[in-house]
């Protein structure tokens, strides 16, 4: 059969349109045959026509097309329909041997069901419904999805597949057309000649498309400057940022994502049409990307600053602590020579004189004052940091325009003022410029005396408030995606409003703020009198709450030489397989490489050797480079090719989910738990080289830079979701990220992190979206109760109790707390933005007020359900110990480089993150498979096995992987059809 040359749909998808089921129970389902049919099909004489006639019947009704000439239907389907009348699988063979039978047949059939046949003015049809579906995606299965619903709905028989998927592509092609002239209409000739001049040829041949992408992260005010330099160069073209809104914003990412990826050359090939659109999305997004980094080079600089400044004052102290034992002797020679004087009843003045001496006494005063210096004090070391921040603070400000809610914010003033000082060339500020945005201990460092103003002072001060104000939303800038205003990344109103009194904001609490209140108050008086009943009688399991004081007992462990035993035994019999050929073998069982789909068609890639060699590159902390290096027929151009164009954030995402979906299905899985408790936790990767320049410090993990991959683990040990985060950066703000933003099929109930994620916000967004927050807090005697009513029936509680829940401050922004969370559950924005920017308010958010009470509700209930339930205790501990354990895991795949993160861009580190978790993935679905294998061998050979036992056996070994050597993926063509032999020799 000649192979066809263009196609819109793989094999598979084509088969979920155009065949019939292959599962026996659907066949059943919808092949079931009724009395009429049954009439239908007696009027047949022959045995032959009575199954051939049942076979086009049920084919019009589904899929809905007809029998083609010569086809043969699936064996299941012919024994299903051979069954419901006298009849062998065997007749079909004599079906149909004249055409004019399957025509006439089909034409009765048709008449009957009240179908007719595909004609022109369907083609044409199906060609406007094309093009509006491909408005919005390149998908092909989404596409033909459509047009096969519609002739369906329509009582329409369908054409071949070839018909329509023809149909399907010149609409797409259409499609994509009609965009590229929507987006480069009303263009001027100036606007579209800079555009060209940004793919012409320059020095060396090197392309302003190509300068404009290369950038370094690495904060300095050199790099700035060039990141600077970089967006005039964007903003010289003119090209408004709102023409994006002119075509479907999925259409809009499409163009946008190619454009990030093509080269110039390749540009340069393009229709005039399509090359137009290319670049002026280019020259959007680089717009926005450029200011976002702009602004984040700035924090980290400044971050940098306080930082050399702190390490400053504690080698000063260090270098002091001779001065203050000094100090310290003087004054305690002072205490005894007062106490003598006191005793003698003598003049101490005169004892002081004669023994002490006022200049030395006077000397050692201002050596204590110089080292009890105040938090003022310290910001003027910041201070005298002047000149680094000179540097770049002058074209940083005049690069962007600020706004606020209020065009007098005095905060704006400042900046203004401070704009027109570089403008001018002056050194001096002028004689009035606002102070009233300074928080008091900046007032005293700036205003020096008399009404005089450090000018140097004043600009650091102003640059510390500004990033405060970009990072809590109060204030935003032009051109910018991360740093809008906070109502940008909510609901509008209106929709807010719609969805309220339509009960769809999809929240797991009443919209109505005194039902919420009611039917927390009789929760909370249940569980406080439960928990005062219990801890007065002395009742609670580990933990005893006496004279005001709590405590509570360490778990014990349970004895474990037999969960030890069992697993050496069984990791004992799986087979050693390389990690290759373990990615090949998930790979069939999953389909988890069917999600990483073409940047532009939305088509799986062909190479599938160089799609998991870009994987493995990721996770193994490889490289491209070094794995083109070590894999036999892998060509760099290749593997960066398919990173390109296939490898992304949301292919990783649902890939991931795929091999998620695939584990949670499996019967083995169920030992390890239910699958809806999950944990969280931040695991550190030093960085190096050239991805030292833009990771951060963190004082918890040592000296070195280095990020954070974040990671949410269920209690089956999968990891669903992975999120690379500043090393110093609150662990709290990225709980509910994993939560919400998964793709697999996992329904999670339950989560738990350590001490850093247990903050009252967390615990409120929790309770509002529907997940129960249960973590494991350290010192947990230190945390205080919150009461919703009197304290008088619980006085055994009573010293636990804080105070009262602030009430009021929930009931009046119980409004904007529910649009706040419905926007965080439609997906308008994440919940480790919103958390940030309300805690970066200097003055605490009315919303994140409510929140943190509503917090406190929360908490208070998981504290007194931590004390009344050790079950509730163990389960945290277990699944937390499971994140922990995967974390071992991930720190043995992410091997080269000495585990160290040296990728100079943040979207690099995404990708080795991403790499890694779905790697780790895929090892657990693997040793998931054969552990069960291995443990139904032992069983069968008469080895009991309890399953409390088998439940403690991890899928987390590495020991018989090969992740190391050559990589080799021979395998990948030849799938497997059954399963590895387990190692039944003794030995290895």
């Amino acid at each position: 059969m000649k192979q066809r040359s263009r196609t819109i749909l793989s094999p598979d998808q084509r088969a979920v349109l155009f065949d019939p089921p292959d599962n026996s129970e659907t066949i059943e389902r919808i092949y079931a045959l009724g009395a009429d049919d049954m009439a239908l099909l007696a009027r047949r004489r022959r045995p032959e026509n009575r199954l051939g006639f049942a076979v086009q019947l049920c084919y019009l009704r589904h899929p809905g097309r007809a029998l083609l000439r010569g086809e043969q239907p699936p064996a299941k389907v012919l024994e299903i329909l051979s069954r419901q009348f006298a009849c062998s699988i065997k007749d079909f063979a004599a079906y149909a041997a004249r055409t004019t039978t399957l025509r006439e047949h089909r034409s009765e059939i048709e008449q009957y069901l009240g179908l007719r046949s595909f004609t022109r003015s369907d083609l044409r049809d199906m060609l406007i419904l094309g093009i509006e579906v491909a408005t919005s995606t390149d998908r092909g299965m989404a596409i033909m999805t459509a047009m096969v619903e519609r002739l369906r709905l329509k009582r329409i028989v369908l054409p071949t597949a070839d018909t329509l998927e023809r149909v399907a592509l010149i609409a797409r092609a259409r499609a994509r057309q009609i965009a590229y002239a929507t987006l480069g209409s009303d263009c001027t000739l100036e606007q579209q000649r800079r555009l060209q001049a940004l793919i012409a040829p320059g020095e060396g041949e090197r392309t302003q498309v190509g300068w404009i992408r290369d950038w370094s992260e690495s904060p300095s005010a050199r790099n700035l400057k060039a990141i600077i330099d970089r967006l005039e160069k964007v903003r010289a073209v003119g090209i408004e940022a709102d023409r994006r809104r002119r075509i479907h914003a999925a259409r809009y990412t499409v163009i946008a994502r190619t454009a990030g990826i093509v080269t110039a050359q390749h540009v340069r090939r393009l229709n005039h049409g399509r090359q137009l659109a290319t670049l002026i999305a280019f020259v959007i997004e680089m717009e926005a990307t450029l200011t976002d980094a702009a602004i984040i080079m700035v924090e980290k600089m400044l971050g940098s600053l306080f930082r050399r400044a702190d390490r400053t004052r504690s080698d000063r102290l260090l270098g002091q602590a001779r001065l203050l034992k000094d100090t310290a002797r003087v004054h305690a020679k002072l205490v005894r020579l007062l106490l003598q004087a006191k005793e003698a009843a003598v003049d101490p003045i005169e004892v002081i004189q004669t023994h002490l001496g006022w200049d030395r006494l006077t000397h050692s005063a201002q050596i204590a004052e110089g080292l009890t210096r105040s938090s003022e004090d310290d910001l003027r070391d910041v201070v005298e940091r002047y000149p680094s921040v000179r540097k770049y603070l002058p074209a940083f400000l005049a690069a962007f325009t600020f706004r606020a809610a209020r065009s007098s914010d005095p905060l704006l003033g400042g900046i203004d003022a401070l704009k027109k000082m570089y403008r001018e060339g002056r050194s001096v500020l002028a004689k009035r410029v606002p102070l009233s945005f300074l928080k008091p201990q900046w007032i005293k460092i700036v205003c020096v005396c008399d009404g005089l103003i450090d000018r140097r002072a004043y600009e650091i001060a102003v640059l510390v408030h500004l990033r405060e104000r970009l990072g809590s939303g109060s204030i935003w800038v032009d051109g910018s995606r991360a740093y809008r205003t906070l109502d940008d990344y909510q609901l509008p109103e209106v929709v807010f409003s719609t969805m309220r009194a339509e009960d769809r904001l999809g929240l797991a609490v009443p919209s109505s703020f005194s039902a919420w209140l009611a039917d927390r108050q009789t929760v909370m008086s249940d569980r406080m009198t439960a928990v005062e009943q219990a801890a007065s009688a002395g009742t609670l399991v580990d933990v005893t709450i006496e004279r005001g004081q709590l405590s509570v007992s360490p778990l014990r462990r349970s004895p474990s030489d037999q969960a030890e035993l069992l697993k050496a035994r069984l990791y004992g019999l799986l087979p050693r397989i390389r990690i290759t050929d373990l990615l090949v073998e998930v790979a069939a069982w999953s389909g988890f490489t069917d999600y990483f789909v073409h940047a532009r068609n939305g088509e799986p890639t062909s190479d599938q050797a160089a799609l998991m060699g870009s994987i493995l590159a990721d996770a193994t902390n490889l490289g491209l480079g070094r794995m083109a290096e070590s894999s036999r027929g892998l060509t760099l151009s290749r593997l960066r090719w398919t990173t390109e164009w296939h490898v992304r954030d949301e292919t990783y995402l649902g890939a991931l989910a795929a091999i998620v979906n695939c584990h949670t299905a499996h019967p083995m899985a169920r030992i390890w738990g239910d699958g809806d408790v999950s944990s969280s936790d931040g695991q550190f990767f030093r960085a190096g080289g050239r991805g030292e320049g833009r990771a951060d410090y963190n004082g918890r993990y040592g000296t070195d830079p280095g990020v954070l991959f974040y990671t949410h683990v269920t209690d089956r040990y999968t990891p669903f979701h992975t999120k690379v985060i500043a090393a110093n950066a609150g662990e709290a703000a990225y709980v509910l990220d994993g939560l919400l933003n998964h793709e697999s099929e996992l329904t999670i109930r339950e989560h738990a992190t350590d001490t850093a994620g247990a903050v009252d916000h967390v615990f409120g967004l929790c309770h509002l979206l529907g997940f129960r927050f249960a973590p494991r807090i350290r010192d947990l005697n230190e945390r205080r109760l919150y009461s919703l009513s009197s304290l008088a029936p619980w006085p055994t509680l009573r010293p636990l109790v804080a105070g009262p829940i602030n009430v009021r401050a929930i009931e009046e922004h119980w409004d904007e707390t529910l649009r706040l969370v419905a926007s965080i559950r439609a997906g308008t924005v994440t919940a480790s933005v919103m958390l940030r920017k309300l805690a970066g308010y200097p003055r605490q958010n009315p919303v994140a007020r409510a929140l943190r009470e509503i917090g406190r509700v929360e908490r208070t209930l998981f504290m007194l359900d931590w004390f009344d339930d050790p079950e509730q205790r163990r389960r945290t501990n277990s699944v937390l110990n499971k994140g922990e354990a995967r974390n071992a895991l991930a720190r043995a795949v992410f091997f080269n480089r000495l585990g160290e993160l040296r990728d100079r861009t943040f979207e690099n580190q995404r990708h080795r993150a991403s790499g890694l978790t779905l790697v780790t993935a895929a090892i657990t679905l693997w040793n998931t498979v054969y552990l069960d294998r291995a443990a139904q061998h032992l069983r069968q050979t008469g080895i009991a096995i309890p399953v409390d036992v088998l439940a403690h056996v991890a899928p987390l070994g590495w020991e018989h992987i090969g992740l190391t050597g050559d990589y080799l993926w021979g395998e990948i063509g030849q799938p497997r059809d059954d399963f590895r032999p387990l190692r039944l020799q003794s030995g290895f």
